[in-house]
C-alpha cells in the first residue's frame, strides 16, 4: 500500500475478484471484510494493494470468475456519466457484458455504477456517503445476485465545497470529481474517501469509498451464514 501499512483484518477464507479494479477503493472494503482480493483492469494499477492482472476485465471474468466465492465489477461509468454531455463522446456500455460474464461463472456479484445509470441495472440499491460518517455525497448503485436492504438514506443537510477546494468549517463536505487539482486535495479527497494509499487525483476521483464494498460484503456474509471480519 505504498507507505501506508495494510490494516489488520480477521481473514474469512473467501475470495473476491476484483474488475475493473482501478486503484482499489472497492477491494479495501472486502478485504476489510476478510476476503482475499483478486484485481483486473485493462490499464496499469500502481497504487492497487493487492494482486493485481493487468487485462480485459471482462475476458478475465470469462476464465477465472469460477475460482472465486464472489465477484465484484466497477465498469466504466462514462457512457452514462452527466459529464458525457459536455464530451460528446462515444464510450462503451460494459454493464450489460459484464453481467453475462459474471452469470456465466456461475458467482455471487455486484455491479457498481453512478445514478444515472439506473435503467441498465437490475433493481439496484444506492448507498451515500453520510451512512458511513464519510464527509461527501457520493451516491452509487449497486445490483447484486442476492438480496440488501437498502440503508435509509441520510438527509443532506452538511454543505459542500466546490470541487477542487478544500472543506472549511462552513462547508465539511468534499465534492470528489475530476480536474487540475492540487496535490494537498488530492490527499485530503483521499482522506475523506478512507483511501489513503491512493496518490494520484484520476484515482481518488475514480475510487468508491471501502466503506460501501465493506457494508455489501458484511450482508453477503450474513446470507452465506459467516460471520463477518
Amino acid at each position: 500500500m505504498s507507505a501506508h501499512a495494510m490494516p489488520l483484518r480477521r481473514p474469512n477464507g473467501l475470495r473476491v475478484l476484483d474488475a475493473f479494479c482501478c486503484s482499489g477503493g472497492m477491494a479495501m472494503g472486502f478485504y476489510l471484510a476478510g476476503f482475499d482480493v483478486v484485481g483486473v483492469d485493462i490499464e496499469p494499477q500502481p497504487d492497487y494493494p493487492f494482486t493485481f492482472h493487468q487485462g480485459d476485465a471482462i475476458e478475465f471474468i470469462y476464465r477465472h470468475g469460477a475460482d472465486f466465492e464472489l465477484i465484484h465489477g466497477s465498469p466504466p461509468c462514462q457512457a452514462w456519466t452527466p459529464l458525457n454531455a459536455y464530451n460528446h463522446k462515444t464510450y462503451p456500455e460494459l454493464i450489460a457484458p459484464t453481467r453475462q460474464a459474471m452469470q456465466a461463472a456461475g458467482r455471487p456479484y455486484v455491479i457498481e455504477n453512478v445514478e444515472a445509470a439506473h435503467s441498465e441495472l437490475r433493481d439496484p440499491i444506492r448507498l451515500c456517503g453520510p451512512t458511513f460518517g464519510l464527509p461527501m455525497y457520493r451516491h452509487r448503485l449497486f445490483e447484486t445476485s442476492f438480496p440488501l436492504d437498502e440503508p435509509v438514506h441520510p438527509a443532506h443537510t452538511a454543505l459542500c465545497t466546490r470541487n477542487g477546494y478544500l472543506p472549511t468549517p462552513e462547508r465539511p463536505f468534499m465534492t470528489i470529481t475530476g480536474g487540475r487539482h492540487s496535490k494537498a486535495w488530492q490527499r485530503a479527497a483521499a482522506k475523506a474517501m478512507g483511501t489513503p494509499w491512493i496518490t494520484t487525483i484520476r484515482g481518488v476521483c475514480e475510487a468508491i469509498p471501502p466503506a460501501y464494498a465493506r457494508w455489501i460484503a458484511t450482508q453477503f456474509l450474513a446470507l452465506e451464514g459467516r460471520a463477518a471480519a
